[in-house]
């Protein structure tokens, strides 16, 4: 499928209908996933015939994406029971329902004395490995609250794949992401930089849209080199 064919059929997937801020809920454009998996099949070959969970689905869009290029299988996982009902609408429309399962799960806990965020590891465990692939566009940790919440995201797609995570972060947490990575033994690569268009959303925003600069990043798991 050529991209702008697969830019084509994500035009017609409907984004948040009541967006939640506390969740950071931000629609990911066709424009943006349409690159991520074209450049993760045509490059690398890891959505065709894969196993692929998308972290904080939201409306399904990078899910119907993978979907839409053949993978074998399509996990969504949420914590928001609305964002999950526009998906499975979106899922239903597109005629890809028998292909996209989707989970509603929180990856993370907030402690009860504190509020701090740590891993769900409980939920966590429950899908270890049971992906090729994992594809994500967190929360970037911007709302009180959230901080850390991306690089959570992020450890739990590295444990549920056995092969790569593609998922999209600020550029300026880009260094200490790719220490992060090695520490759970993935090499991280910055595939491309992108800009993320955030429009006008809540009753805060005062411009027509704003654009973050973001980074594309592919974790691979490292291998290592038999013992002699």
């Amino acid at each position: 499928m050529k991209l702008k064919q697969l830019e084509g059929y994500l035009g017609d997937v409907a984004a948040f209908k009541d967006p939640k801020v506390q969740l950071e809920q931000y629609p990911t454009t066709a424009h943006l996933a349409s690159r991520i998996l074209y450049t993760a099949e045509s490059s690398y070959g890891d959505i065709d015939g894969k196993a692929v969970v998308d972290l904080g689905c939201g409306c399904g869009m990078l899910s119907v994406a993978a979907a839409i290029m053949g993978a074998s299988s399509v996990v969504g996982i949420d914590i928001d029971a609305d964002a999950l009902e526009t998906a499975l609408d979106n899922l239903e429309e597109l005629e890809i329902s028998d292909t996209v399962d989707l989970i509603q799960a929180s990856l993370c806990v907030r402690a009860p004395d504190t509020g701090e965020l740590s891993l769900n590891n409980d939920f966590v465990a429950k899908m270890r490995g049971k992906f090729d692939t994992a594809i994500l566009n967190p929360p970037f940790g911007t709302k009180p609250g959230n901080k850390g919440i991306d690089v959570l995201f992020l450890q739990a797609a590295c444990a549920m794949a056995d092969s790569a995570v593609y998922s999209l972060h600020k550029s300026s947490t880009r260094d200490y992401l790719v220490k992060r990575a090695r520490a759970w033994g993935f090499d991280c690569q910055v595939l491309a930089e992108l800009k993320f268009d955030v429009p006008m959303m809540y009753k805060f925003h005062k411009k027509k849209s704003v654009d973050i600069d973001v980074d594309l990043l592919r974790l691979s798991r490292q291998t290592r080199a038999p013992s002699a």
